[in-house]
């Protein structure tokens, strides 16, 4: 991998210069607080992808669909195709390091039609990450007052925690990016302490381990599909949804120092560390597990819980459960600074109805505080599904996943039509960006075809996967958008004109 600058970029000024003249280049004037550092752009992603939210969040969804030998091998497989996806998606960060990141991308290479799509698909799926992180964590806080306290988690005390949690982000969100990167930061040690302490109890403390033919051979089924091939892939969605959000570093690339070359390792970095940690925790639940058919039935409503009570006890179970919870809290906290700088930088490119308020930004704190509050309420909408259906929950992950990684693939595919046309920034791939971008492509294609399937059968109202319906609303939606607000939807060739001036001001209050 070559991360060679050409000459022009061996002497480049301060990176802070340097960062904030090439965002004008790319037509925006600087009005985000550039006070991350590469760590903690990569602490971004890194929370975001939690390890501790999607593997332990979905971990009974993948006891069912192919068990421990879908879930090991499947961790395994998809982690090596997410990581060309990432390498392939760096490089396109490296050249244009913007807040829109995606659907910028996709409209500087393929047009102002690329860009608006992509925006859209980028939005639903962080949008339904923040519901489907939050609404997890939401869960296990259910299971953890019912192993403390006795209290049988329901449908409406879960959702209630659950606008609980979308009120914590929002406001911590709104003290401003500082906070949000030392978080982030403490919530990388406390991922990787909190999966060898959890991995360490489990190996440690039971007296009864599954053999290691159980863990990575082991393949149940109870989709109620025959095909095991089938069961197998659509068991993939435990890893696939994990592997999501890497995309936060590039969203927070006007708020990181160096960007053009930070946040593209920040993507990379996050995505091969949660890698190697992941394929640990979920190999050290699944050693552990005493009782296969207790841990999918547990009265706590989260398999790993009962995991770590039949393998630890009442005391240990909920000092590791909390571990997970405050993982989760961190994962969502993360989501939403991403969520809420696609919405502001969508906005100033008048993409969404109202983006004059969306594009707001505080003047004291240098936060788009409109985009905030927009991303946690429309996750709670998300949501509310659950109040009335079981596999609500499984239709928002797919809805994640199904929105987010389509769009992880346009910027790559338009980067790879364009050939010599692209100009790469100072990381970037050297001669293996085609095999690498056509291996990401072609692999996306394939998932987001997979996660429209059906994942229960029969096929009823409850169990059907609503992530195609969803994909389908908001492509309808953004297709009858586009022709209201065609005419004023555009990125900027370069800063400067009258009109963006105007329109940069008024967003600032």
């Amino acid at each position: 991998m070559s991360r060679t600058a050409p000459t022009d970029e061996i002497r480049r000024p301060p990176a802070g210069q340097d960062e904030e003249a090439r965002l004008r280049e790319l037509g925006y004037q600087p009005v985000l607080a550039r006070r991350m550092g590469g760590f903690g752009n990569f602490a971004i992603s890194f929370s975001v992808i939690s390890i501790l939210s999607g593997c332990m969040t979905l971990y009974g969804f993948g006891l069912g669909t192919g068990g421990p030998a879908v879930m090991m091998w499947g961790w395994a497989g998809v982690g090596l195709f997410v990581l060309c996806v990432g390498l392939a998606l760096a490089e396109v960060t490296s050249a244009y390091p913007t807040s829109g990141a995606l659907y910028y991308m996709a409209d500087r290479l393929g047009g102002r039609r690329w860009g608006w799509y992509t925006g859209w698909l980028n939005l639903l799926g962080l949008l339904g990450a923040i519901a489907g992180i939050d609404y997890g964590a939401a869960l296990f806080t259910g299971a953890f007052l019912n192993l403390q306290w006795g209290i049988v988690p329901t449908a409406g005390s879960t959702f209630l925690i659950f606008l609980a949690i979308l009120l914590l982000h929002a406001v911590l969100n709104l003290f401003g990016v500082r906070l949000v990167s030392v978080l982030n930061s403490v919530s990388v040690w406390w991922h990787l302490a909190g999966v060898a302490v959890i991995v360490g109890a489990l190996a440690i403390v039971p007296d009864r381990h599954q053999s290691a033919e159980f863990v990575f051979t082991e393949f149940v089924n109870d989709t109620g599909w025959a095909n095991p091939f089938y069961v197998a892939a659509v068991g993939l969605l435990l890893a696939q949804y994990t592997f999501s959000g890497y995309d936060a570093s590039a969203h927070l690339s006007e708020e990181t120092s160096n960007a053009s070359v930070s946040a593209a390792k920040g993507i990379v970095r996050a995505i091969w560390v949660s890698w190697i940690a992941g394929f640990a925790l979920l190999g050290g639940l699944t050693f552990a597990i005493q009782d296969y058919a207790g841990t999918q039935n547990s009265a706590t409503g989260v398999p790993p819980a009962q995991i770590l009570l039949d393998a630890l006890g009442s005391g240990g179970a909920t000092a590791l459960l909390l571990v997970v919870i405050v993982a989760q809290l961190f994962c969502g906290n993360a989501e939403v600074a991403a969520a809420s700088r696609m919405v502001f930088a969508f906005s100033r490119d008048n993409a969404l109805p109202g983006s004059a308020l969306w594009r707001k930004v505080s003047s004291r704190t240098q936060t788009p505080v409109p985009a905030v509050w927009l991303a946690v309420g429309v996750a709670a909408l998300l949501a509310v599904p659950s109040l009335y259906s079981a596999t609500a929950y499984g239709a928002v992950t797919a809805i994640n996943v199904i929105g987010i990684t389509p769009a992880y693939a346009i910027p790559i595919y338009l980067r790879l039509r364009a050939g010599k046309r692209f100009t790469p920034g100072p990381w970037n791939l050297g001669r293996w960006s085609a095999p690498i971008g056509w291996t990401a492509v072609i692999w996306v294609a394939l998932v987001t075809v997979l996660f429209c399937l059906p994942q229960k059968s029969p096929v009823t109202i409850d169990s059907m996967n609503y992530a195609v319906i969803a994909l389908a609303v908001v492509l309808l939606l953004a297709s009858v958008w586009w022709y209201v607000a065609r005419r004023s939807y555009g990125t900027p060739s370069a800063y400067g004109s009258p009109r963006e001036e105007a329109e940069i001001a008024e967003g600032i209050v």
